[in-house]
């Protein structure tokens, strides 16, 4: 299986339509359509992009290795800090209160935590 096909197979498995997986990947519909058909590459930025917004573990959509979606706390510690070093030091300071935001909220709402991604562990 392709990238490509990869991609597709993962926003399938997110029940998330193309119109809305390629604006938060920031692609036209039609892009998206034409990398799922295999009629453009998948390349490096919308791997990276798809990985960091929905889950999706890079080496997945590459090779078709291990598992679709990141599941275990370490793997999102790890991909998480990441993230946050690639960023400069104000972005960083602008994530952290960021997160500390939806804490409050979080405590505040008294809500169930967001549901898993379909192959997460129960």
């Amino acid at each position: 299986m392709t990238v490509n096909a990869r991609m597709r197979e993962a926003r399938k498995a997110l029940n998330i339509s193309q119109k809305d997986f390629a604006k938060a990947i920031c692609v036209s519909n039609t892009y998206l359509a034409d990398v799922e058909n295999g009629a453009r590459k998948a390349n490096g930025r919308i791997v990276k992009l798809a990985s960091v917004i929905f889950g999706i573990r890079e080496d997945w959509l590459k090779t078709g290795g291990g598992a679709m979606f990141y599941k275990t706390p370490d793997e999102k510690m790890t991909r998480l800090a990441g993230i946050f070093n690639e960023l400069p030091p104000d972005y960083q300071d602008y994530a952290l209160q960021q997160i500390e935001k939806l804490l409050i909220l979080r405590k505040n709402q008294d809500t169930p935590s967001p549901p898993l991604p379909p192959d997460a562990p129960d």
